[in-house]
């Protein structure tokens, strides 16, 4: 069963350490992928002090957590997804997604930009969260995702005036 929990950093708190940590286990069932990903988004968005964390990071993490639900877990409600989220105190965010599964090789999927898989029904969601993330890496063996999303720069007229 999926552990609810609402965490509100505040600004000051987040400055006071190098970083807040937030761990989550869920079962495969892809209803929870929603309500989960809106609570972790609303906490990001409050470590990075902003009122959104991005969609980017939302779209990779909605693709992390369906892939591994439904290819490494294959939706068994009793294999678990472990996520742990990692806002740092200069605002970048690292996550990871781990599943029960058997893992893949991330080098054998095929590219979907490629004109024979452009009408593929699957196969987008690697390539979207390399695309969207500062770095998405496929470790043991797959069934393990982490992906980082570095802090925004500041607008050029913000770095030229400073």
């Amino acid at each position: 069963m999926s552990h609810n929990q609402t965490l509100s950093p505040t600004p000051q708190t987040i400055r006071s350490f190098p970083f807040v940590q937030l761990r989550q286990t869920l079962p495969s069932q892809i209803a929870l992928i929603s309500p989960f990903v809106d609570q972790l988004i609303r906490f990001i968005a409050r470590c990075r002090n902003q009122e959104d964390s991005g969609l980017e990071i939302e779209m990779a993490l909605r693709e992390a957590l369906a892939n591994a639900m439904i290819h490494g877990n294959h939706e068994a409600s009793h294999k678990l997804v472990h996520v742990v989220c990692r806002c740092a105190a200069d605002e970048e965010v690292s996550i990871t997604v781990q599943d029960e599964g058997q893992g893949f090789d991330s080098n054998a999927v095929p590219d979907p930009t490629t004109p024979e898989n452009l009408l593929a029904k699957h196969g987008r969601g690697i390539y979207l969260m390399k695309t969207l993330m500062d770095v998405a890496r496929f470790e043991e063996g797959g069934a393990l995702v982490y992906i980082r999303k570095k802090p925004n720069a500041p607008p050029a007229a913000e770095r030229k005036a400073g």
